[in-house]
């Protein structure tokens, strides 16, 4: 899959988010039958065929960027040749919660639909089964309702090209459109399980009643046969060892995805700035949430990435970082100076100590930020240990001039050269900087390589 999905199972609020493909080549966009009936859906509509010309040109050229799939909606920023960028909409009414019922009762009626749906592939005939029961899942003519910044009150190239791009979405996964109209794929084919189970156990309860010679059942004697038709515990464990191995975990994704499209029903008062004042509620920033999202998703990739390493659970936990920890580690990933002035005052540093924070990050993440900005005292074992790995690391005639400047900290007379005693003993290198003690180097076990490196800096 190219894109990356979330969900938010409680709500109809779902959406995918497909990174922008190859632009076409040599090909019409759509393939199958899906595809061809959205295209068909749009040709049938258009007052203009100018526009859907200029769409298809724009889709062919790459100029439509990641496109955001949520149900009633489809969302993408198209450009013109000209570089300017348009955020378009296409818009198609959700189903109902009473045409749903009728579809998905119309699935598990059919063992073909519902088998094929339980295997994620979608059979053609399903729309026609679907239109017999009252649903239409196709888009018809008119259906297809247009959004775009550039003001059209038609069709315009950009949500044509958008619909051209959608076409070649649904030719790879079709269940793009039952998330349009409203069901998201997990919960589409859990309420079909449900549904399935519940049926069959309503069966076989009616096999034995009538095997019984009775034609109705007590509530008691319901609830009994329900329990009945379940498998206790230890039947379900003996079976361990006959059922077929689990399937292999997919590969990992190359990279991340990337995240979703802010609604653009959203106020644009909420997305004006970091405040709002003492009396409002806080405002949203569209840069923000989109940074942090993109960090979301890098995170949940190496995490992902380290669970399926070999070994995996035999690794310690990760600690858990404090806010400003992990204030610093958002700042490590950026060069934007407004996000950077916001990390720092919301963790209440200067701009310069937040710099220094960053330095040290990335030389060695939460240990080399503690080493920075904590403050703390040995124990007296590891005070000895390091004092004595000081007296050992130079010869006599080249041991430079240590002074004590607290616990765990020793400075080079004469020079701007100090060295650090970290937590997990090891030395850190350190230079002062513009009246400031600034990390030089990462850390050794040595305290004279460690040193060599703040004197080569100095």
């Amino acid at each position: 899959m190219r894109g990356i999905r979330e969900s938010q199972e409680t709500r109809d609020d779902v959406e995918r988010t497909f990174a922008a493909p190859a632009p076409p080549r040599g090909r019409g966009f759509a393939q199958t039958w899906w595809g061809k009936a959205w295209l068909k859906a749009l040709e049938e509509t258009a007052l203009d065929g100018a526009p859907l010309a200029t769409g298809r040109r724009h889709a062919r050229e790459g100029a439509v960027g990641a496109v955001t799939v949520r149900p009633g909606r489809i969302t993408a920023v198209v450009q013109d040749r000209d570089g300017t960028a348009y955020r378009s909409d296409v818009l198609l009414q959700r189903l109902s919660e009473e045409e749903w019922d009728r579809f998905l009762d119309m699935a598990v009626d059919r063992a073909g639909h519902i088998a094929a749906l339980l295997d994620r592939e979608m059979p053609p005939h399903l729309v026609e089964d679907a239109a017999a029961a009252g649903v239409e899942l196709l888009p018809g003519i008119g259906d297809l309702e247009p959004e775009c910044g550039c003001e059209a009150w038609d069709h315009c190239a950009h949500s044509a090209a958008l619909c051209y791009q959608m076409a070649r979405l649904l030719d790879e996964d079709p269940f793009v459109l039952l998330l349009i109209r409203g069901r998201s794929e997990r919960r589409l084919l859990d309420e079909l399980h449900v549904r399935s189970v519940a049926r069959a156990s309503r069966a076989s309860r009616a096999g034995g009643a009538r095997a019984g010679g009775t034609e109705e059942e007590t509530p008691d004697a319901q609830a009994a046969a329900s329990e009945a038709a379940g498998v206790d515990a230890v039947t379900a464990f003996a079976a361990r060892d006959i059922l077929p191995p689990l399937p292999a975990p997919p590969p990992l994704p190359r990279e991340p995805g990337q995240p979703p499209a802010l609604d653009a029903e959203t106020d644009p008062s909420l997305t004006a700035g970091p405040s709002s004042g003492a009396d409002g509620p806080p405002e949203m920033d569209a840069d923000v949430l989109e940074f942090l999202a993109t960090d979301a998703a890098a995170r949940a990739l190496r995490m992902l990435s380290d669970a399926l390493a070999p070994d995996h659970e035999q690794q310690p936990m990760e600690a858990e970082l404090t806010l400003r920890q992990d204030s610093v580690r958002l700042a490590a990933a950026t060069s934007d100076t407004r996000l950077l002035a916001r990390l720092a005052a919301g963790t209440g540093r200067q701009r310069a100590e937040l710099d220094l924070a960053v330095r040290a990050w990335r030389l060695g993440g939460a240990a080399a930020l503690a080493v920075l900005e904590d403050d703390w005292t040995p124990e007296p074992e590891a005070l000895a240990r390091a004092r004595a790995a000081l007296g050992t690391a130079w010869e006599d005639g080249d041991r430079p001039l240590l002074r004590a400047m607290g616990a765990g900290r020793w400075s080079v007379a004469d020079t701007s050269a100090q060295l650090r005693y970290g937590r997990d003993g090891r030395w850190w290198p350190y230079r002062k900087e513009r009246g400031r003690w600034a990390p030089a180097g990462p850390a050794a076990h040595d305290p004279a390589a460690a040193l060599a490196d703040a004197l080569d800096e100095s």
